[in-house]
């Protein structure tokens, strides 16, 4: 089985791709995957550390003021394409899978045109420009939630499968996922948060009063906190400022490499409302505080967080409604009430499908086959 996967951009993106991939490895072991991306975007670290091959085609969006970066970038739009089929004809795949990002356009339309069967998969409730601009020409469109068939017009190619996500190692017990993670013994209770994987300056800035205010001072909570790669240098100056570096109960990383294990040993998680981290929470059945992006395409994150809000299986807090210790409150209230952070957990679960990198698996096999 030979399998050419694009993803990139932001981990929302990759990770379901590496999922996807360490599925089709399990299945056979012998399987030739790569990965196509560019070459500044972080699937060049996801996807190697992974163990998977990244080979490149360039290519970005297009800036909505008037720049000079445009430029560039149409003369990418003009020769990504070509590039791609190069590869393509390269590499030879059986099938070419795209989950998000610019470089899907050019690998998935190069595919379709060359006669090679062609999987795309779209995480969110409002689809994305890539999945518009490309519907009519791929062979599948695997979608999380069912309302995304709503915004597409090629009803029969769509395929209701949930989001496939990496699998945590198994680790035994609690106690040995501590270890594993260097939680103190003085810690009950792990608090996780972050905003993504690039960053987000007003979930930081959120953090670090609710660190300073709460969960330094109680050594009986964990902290562990992403800051992103944008905020990682201004997040951990002003820590040190606060003194909270030198806090034992806290943590502070750009990026959580082992976010897997970090999911499965957290009692509360505080995150944006990306599609991928909902299905995440879901399978994991964890209490969380949502904070929506409101700087995404039609104010996805809202949609996705609001669904689970409404359904009582988080707290959805939004960043205009956000005061002084909106967010403490919301993290005592999963932390100390346990009644409350039990039926959260049981509500959530029901938007998790355990067996979606099965189901895709399943399809893409009769893909190739047909």
């Amino acid at each position: 089985m030979n399998v050419l996967l694009a993803a990139g951009g932001t981990a929302g993106h990759i990770n379901p791709a590496i999922a996807i991939a360490n599925t089709i490895r399990e299945y056979d072991p012998t399987a030739q995957i790569t990965f196509v991306g560019t070459k500044r975007g972080m699937e060049n670290k996801l996807v190697t550390t992974a163990g998977y091959e990244i080979r490149h085609v360039e290519i970005r969006g297009l800036k909505r003021s008037l720049s000079l970066s445009n430029l560039k970038t149409a003369y990418y739009v003009l020769t990504a394409p070509a590039k791609a089929k190069k590869l393509i004809r390269e590499l030879r795949p059986d099938i070419v899978i795209g989950t998000g990002g610019y470089v899907c356009w050019p690998t998935l339309k190069a595919a379709s045109e060359l006669g090679i069967p062609t999987a795309l998969h779209e995480s969110n409730a409002i689809p994305g420009k890539a999945v518009k601009m490309l519907e009519k020409k791929v062979d599948r469109i695997y979608v999380n939630f069912s309302e995304s068939a709503d915004g597409l017009s090629e009803k029969e190619k769509i395929l209701h499968v949930g989001n496939p996500l990496i699998s945590a190692p198994d680790v035994g017990t609690v106690s040995d996922l501590y270890e594993r993670l260097g939680i103190p013994k003085t810690a009950k209770k792990v608090l996780l948060s972050f905003g993504g994987s690039l960053g987000a300056q007003r979930v930081n800035e959120e953090v670090l009063a609710l660190m300073e205010a709460y969960t330094s001072k109680d050594p009986e909570i964990f902290h562990i906190h992403a800051t992103g790669k944008y905020d990682y240098e201004n997040f951990l100056a002003a820590a040190k400022e606060k003194g909270l570096d030198r806090r034992e109960n806290l943590r502070i990383e750009q990026y959580i490499y082992d976010m897997p294990l970090w999911e499965l040993a957290a009692d509360a998680v505080i995150c944006r409302a990306g599609a991928m981290t909902l299905s995440e929470m879901a399978l994991l059945r964890r209490a969380c505080i949502l904070i929506p992006s409101p700087n995404v395409v039609n104010n996805h994150q809202y949609e996705n967080a609001k669904r689970l809000a409404d359904a009582g299986a988080a707290i959805m807090l939004e960043e205009k409604h956000m005061t002084p210790g909106t967010l403490e409150e919301a993290v005592r209230t999963l932390l100390c009430d346990k009644s409350k952070a039990e039926a959260m957990q049981h509500a959530i679960a029901a938007f998790a499908n355990p067996d979606a990198k099965q189901d895709i698996l399943r399809d893409l096999l009769t893909l190739i086959k047909q």
